[in-house]
């Protein structure tokens, strides 16, 4: 007799998954939560008195094939943080705070343990950006992923008052406020991951660089800055023009997606220190300068548009909430951003 197991699914397996991970996601919870795991839906109570106009704010990220970087190392508990961290800074950037979040994991073969470490990362995320975990899906796709393999996406929903959604007023002559990335958050793996560890690259356990103090495999698995909680006091301490999240697409490809027509960028390398993992990446593919700002974000995750006069309060304001923050360049007349210097 062929059963759901004997077909690679196993139910028993993700029962005791959504057992281990039961208090870890109630250990999320705000006020606003109604109810816990295991129905059909997360129920989040808005109360619309809190707000004048309130506008609600969906985004949706995954972390790629970092997923991969964690498989290869056999670490599962930071990789849910990357995945709340691409979600809810994104929130943020539109002027949102961050509500509730929703995971969705598939795995090869349903393993309890690895998922409970990969869930009690996405709770340390939602933790760290102030959001509930009100939800989340476990898939078995037996047959069409490998026993080991795993992919985890999130969806996450925020909130903005209608006249405090950003961008607004950016202008020539505005300064560009980055917030530094130690390491390459979720963005770029697959470049990453061809120059340094495909077969006959480096082994994941060798020293990131001569004299580094993790090994590589720690150090492509550093987990990502979320930067939201500290974007939310910055627009509380000084006037924010934008934000710009920099993911898929680098600096060039994310700042300009908050500049008006007419208006272009110029960010200075040499302005803020780059992690050594891109100086790595680059020698190790010979990868030129153009490619390395067009995929990576060169140790800058958030970048801050705030008029001229700002900029000593929006770092004073970011490094009192744990960032480095340097003025890294500035909005012009003209079109595209260009990344000079080096």
């Amino acid at each position: 007799m062929t059963d759901y197991r004997a077909a690679g699914v196993d139910l028993e397996a993700a029962e005791e998954a959504v057992e281990r991970i039961r208090a870890v996601v109630a250990s999320t919870a705000r006020p606003e939560v109604v109810g816990a795991i295991g129905g059909f839906g997360g129920f989040f109570a808005l109360d619309p008195g809190r707000y004048r106009q309130p506008l609600l704010v969906s985004t949706t990220d995954g972390v790629g094939t970092k997923s991969e970087v964690a498989r290869l190392v056999g670490r599962y508990d930071t990789i849910g943080l990357d995945c709340v961290a691409m979600s809810v800074d994104d929130l943020a950037v539109c002027g949102a705070e961050p509500l509730f979040f929703l995971d969705y994991v598939s795995v090869g073969k349903n393993d309890p343990a690895m998922i409970e470490a990969i869930v009690t990362g996405v709770a340390a995320g939602c933790k760290q950006a102030g959001c509930a975990l009100v939800g989340g899906e476990i898939s078995e796709h037996a047959g069409v992923m490998e026993p080991g393999q795993f992919d985890l996406v999130g969806f996450a929903v925020g909130v903005v008052e209608a006249d405090g959604r950003l961008p607004k007023g950016v202008k020539s002559g505005d300064r560009v406020v980055g917030i530094a990335s130690p390491g390459l958050r979720s963005n770029g793996y697959t470049l990453a991951r061809k120059v340094l560890i495909e077969p006959g690259n480096r082994p994941l356990d060798e020293p990131a660089w001569a004299g580094a103090d993790v090994s590589l495999g720690e150090e492509l698995l550093r987990p990502s800055v979320i930067y939201s909680p500290a974007m939310r006091r910055l627009a509380d301490d000084v006037e924010v023009h934008a934000f710009a999240h920099v993911t898929g697409g680098g600096i060039p490809g994310n700042l300009s997606r908050v500049l008006p027509s007419g208006l272009g960028a110029e960010v200075r390398r040499g302005s803020w220190p780059e992690p050594r993992i891109f100086a790595v990446v680059a020698e190790a593919g010979g990868v030129d300068d153009e490619e390395m700002a067009r995929v990576f974000n060169l140790g800058l995750g958030m970048l801050a548009v705030v008029p001229e006069g700002e900029v000593p309060s929006a770092v004073a304001s970011l490094r009192s909430s744990g960032h480095a923050a340097y003025e890294v360049g500035r909005i012009i007349d003209g079109a595209g951003v260009a990344v000079v210097g080096g």
